[in-house]
């Protein structure tokens, strides 16, 4: 990562040789070090706005929201130019992160977003979006709705491994890391950066016998009545290699037979995480699947004894658990 030459003036060598070992640390990971390198870049350039802009960079790394706003507001007040600037978009993330409003919506529109008037969180039509979850662990690509430049609500389930719930609002990176492409249309995966508004809905697996597929779609179609979201993680599921799941990947409605050379899981035996989808040509439907539900611990279970009445002899489950 090399971030120079968006002022108006030439930085000295020494800054250029400052700066450029701090990114280096901080694709090591030593963000102490970094930071003290970036200090002293600050000190020996304070008129520079990329001075600025690398320090609030750096603090949004370390997740310390207070140091990139302060970073962030020097940062623009050195800007040569009105509209566009990165120095903004980073300076909005900070300020979505501590909820300061009003200068998320003045960081927007300086980027040259179009801000509709008003108070409190901005709202924007960015429509869904997938996102990678717990990008530094676990990680998990799901689809979300953007609610604005730097926040998804997220509408899958998300499996218990990455740590989030549905439901939950996250906090994400501007720059893409990846796509996904869905009916021809490519969508960038945006990585969370910390999770933003927690969700009281807990996460449940289950296992399902489901004789047909219209059986499966009909408790989807009776949780999400009620207000909550069931998720066939048998079909929905796949694993990828990190370089898969960074890259363009088409996404897969179960309509078709689809494996993955780089898929993880077995062709064979689709059970739990594994992926392959059973309406292709050749292929029969399997019965048994792994269901995610996020809904109330109290409503899980009457909702999936109502799915069974309504198709005695064709409904089952067990081993309903709570795992998140």
């Amino acid at each position: 990562m090399r971030i120079f030459h968006r002022a108006r003036h030439r930085p000295s060598a020494t800054w250029r040789q400052t700066t450029d070992r701090a990114f280096t640390l901080i694709g090591n990971g030593r963000y102490e070090d970094a930071g003290a390198l970036l200090v002293m870049a600050a000190d020996l350039e304070p008129w520079l706005s990329d001075s600025w802009y690398n320090l609030a960079l750096l603090h949004k790394f370390r997740r310390d929201w207070e140091q990139a706003r302060a970073a962030g507001l020097r940062a623009v007040a050195l800007l040569d130019r009105e509209q566009g600037a990165p120095d903004w978009w980073n300076l909005g993330i900070a300020a979505t992160a501590l909820q300061d409003w009003p200068l998320a919506r003045r960081s927007w529109q300086a980027y040259g977003l179009k801000v509709p008037p008003g108070e409190g969180p901005v709202r924007l039509d960015f429509g869904t979006t997938p996102v990678r979850l717990s990008p530094e662990g676990e990680s998990e690509v799901v689809w979300g709705r953007r609610l604005d430049p730097a926040r998804v609500e997220v509408l899958s389930i998300p499996l218990p491994s990455s740590g989030r719930r549905w439901g939950e609002v996250v906090l994400h990176d501007g720059a893409p890391h990846g796509e996904r492409v869905a009916d021809g249309v490519a969508y960038p995966v945006f990585d969370e950066i910390e999770l933003w508004a927690p969700s009281p809905v807990p996460t449940h697996v289950v296992l399902l016998q489901a004789a047909t597929e219209p059986d499966r779609d009909a408790l989807e179609r009776l949780v999400s009545d009620a207000g909550y979201a069931a998720e066939d993680w048998t079909s929905s599921v796949r694993l990828l290699c990190r370089a898969c799941s960074e890259s363009r990947m088409d996404t897969d409605d179960g309509s078709s037979e689809h494996h993955d050379p780089h898929d993880d899981g077995d062709a064979a035996h689709p059970g739990h995480l594994s992926h392959l989808s059973h309406r292709g040509e050749g292929l029969s439907w399997i019965a048994e699947r792994e269901c995610g539900i996020a809904a109330p611990a109290d409503l899980v279970r009457p909702l999936l004894e109502r799915w069974v009445a309504a198709g005695p002899g064709s409904r089952a489950f067990r081993d309903l658990e709570e795992v998140c």
